[in-house]
């Protein structure tokens, strides 16, 4: 397939006439004849100097710094020179907080010059991780091909990582594995549409859309919150049987996190987990709700959808999102429990469920839980303990399903209408219990009247997001760990 090229990819990327290049001339580096020559032939052919440019440009008036790499000039491969160019351009990124995006198309390391030229992968690694660290968003384009250390260090750390359609992208060169191996390497394994479905990278972007995605995305990660906005007025709760709740919650047309994000959220980027696989239960993506920002993180409601350590894996990368751009978090849990098999147990079920819970309660940033539907077992309580949680009114949470405690306790499932009751595990016995916040009405029931509830749901999440973002951080994280502390004492 052809391939974009750095100065492609920059006119299609930034405003016109916008771009300021950061570059400074090439170090010299010892170097053969043999290879200065091949250097003075790039040159030529591209009209580059190196194997990278690096500037900051504008997008739909944003400021940005941009670092992208030529494959035309020796194969996009980092030496010494390429990697300083990269580093300086991070640091100053950094220095002017300014969102940096990275696109490699590059072999890796630069054969000629050696050993030295694959450690230059540490010292850029390193400048990302500061850029990142400063909570300043590192967004990725992979195009084709990215391949070796480059795909192994800097092209693998963004926060969010976009590809090319039908690029070749993989750590392991196919020339390398047929010459060690004796036969090619399998067909469609390192490809950007492949990498999706296995949750590598989040999504694969036409370069024709690029400017739009990335404007979406910055609109989330870079750009100051809304306005205030109202909360829907309160209203007087039903008193609904437990049972009820649970069999309405099942309702295979009850709107989800999905219908959250299509209908009330706006700038949607969703990311990966939103594949095929264990990793269909979850969904992750960035947001705005009336205004205001946040990394999504949703348990789907689909057939069958247990949720596995995949599942459990794809919501602390959620987490970590969320404080490495130091967004507000938003959960929805919409689940009927966990995973209960010979591979969940061997891949570590229980170890992911506390390690969520543990980053949940901890993490440095805002957090809204909205129970949404089904809330059985550790994989809904691993996503509960925010500043705020909120809960439709047919929402329900319970330590196992009502037929298991009823299982349980009585060794049958007639009793699970009984147990619900008992359990209190309604929104409004959660409302009483200090466990919820706020119940969001439904008229009767949100599968009725989806557009309505979602509207309703939304308005809710978007006013709690915009009071959390002026509570101090100390004294959110300390109110949220006073408020599990007391739940269930006199």
């Amino acid at each position: 397939m052809s391939r974009i090229r750095a100065l492609e990819l920059r006119d299609a990327l930034l405003d016109e006439g916008s771009f300021v290049s950061w570059d400074d001339p090439p170090l010299r580096v010892a170097a053969s004849e043999s290879y200065r020559r091949e250097l003075a032939d790039a040159a030529a052919a591209t009209g580059l100097d190196e194997a990278v440019l690096t500037g900051e440009g504008r997008v739909f008036g944003r400021r940005v710094a941009l670092v992208a790499c030529e494959f035309d000039f020796l194969a996009g491969s980092i030496g010494v020179a390429a990697a300083e160019r990269i580093v300086a351009a991070v640091r100053r990124a950094t220095a002017e907080r300014l969102p940096l995006l990275a696109s490699p198309s590059s072999g890796g390391t630069r054969m000629q010059e050696g050993t030295v030229a694959f450690l230059q992968m540490v010292k850029i690694t390193a400048a990302v991780e500061v850029h990142k660290q400063a909570h300043l968003p590192y967004l990725v384009y992979l195009r084709h091909p990215t391949t070796g250390g480059v795909f192994a260090s800097w092209g693998s750390l963004g926060h969010v990582t976009a590809a090319e359609p039908g690029a070749m992208i993989g750590f392991l060169g196919p020339r390398v594995y047929e010459h060690l191996y004796g036969e090619p390497f399998p067909a469609g394994v390192q490809t950007a549409e492949n990498l999706q479905r296995h949750g590598v990278v989040d999504a694969v972007v036409p370069l024709d859309v690029l400017r739009a995605t990335l404007d979406r995305t910055l609109t989330v990660v870079a750009d100051a919150p809304g306005q205030a906005p109202s909360a829907p007025p309160a209203e007087p709760l039903p008193d609904i049987p437990a049972w009820e709740s649970v069999e309405v919650s099942r309702r295979p047309d009850r709107p989800g996190v999905g219908a959250l994000l299509r209908h009330g959220s706006t700038e949607r980027v969703l990311l990966s987990g939103t594949g095929q696989g264990e990793a269909a239960t979850t969904l992750l993506a960035l947001a705005r709700f009336g205004g205001q920002p946040a990394v999504v993180l949703g348990q789907q409601r689909v057939v069958g959808g247990v949720v596995g350590p995949a599942a459990l894996r794809e919501a602390r990368r959620g987490m970590a999102l969320a404080a490495g751009l130091q967004l507000p978090l938003v959960l929805v849990i919409d689940t009927a429990g966990p995973a209960l098999s010979v591979e969940a147990e061997e891949d570590g079920l229980a170890g992911e469920i506390a390690r969520c819970l543990a980053d949940l309660v901890t993490l440095d940033t805002p957090t809204v839980s909205v129970l949404l539907g089904q809330g059985s077992g550790g994989p809904a309580l691993a996503m509960v303990p925010a500043d705020r949680v909120l809960a439709a009114l047919h929402g329900w949470l319970a330590p196992l399903p009502p037929e298991g405690a009823s299982a349980i306790v009585y060794r049958d499932v007639d009793h699970a209408a009984e147990l619900a009751a008992a359990q209190g595990v309604r929104s409004v016995d959660l409302l009483a219990n200090g466990i919820v916040d706020v119940v969001v009405p439904e008229h009767p029931d949100a599968a009725d009247e989806p557009r309505a509830f979602i509207e309703r749901l939304s308005a809710t999440i978007a006013a709690e997001l915009h009071a959390l973002r002026s509570v101090p951080a100390e004294q959110r994280l300390t109110a949220r760990f006073e408020r599990y502390r007391r739940i269930g004492l006199p």
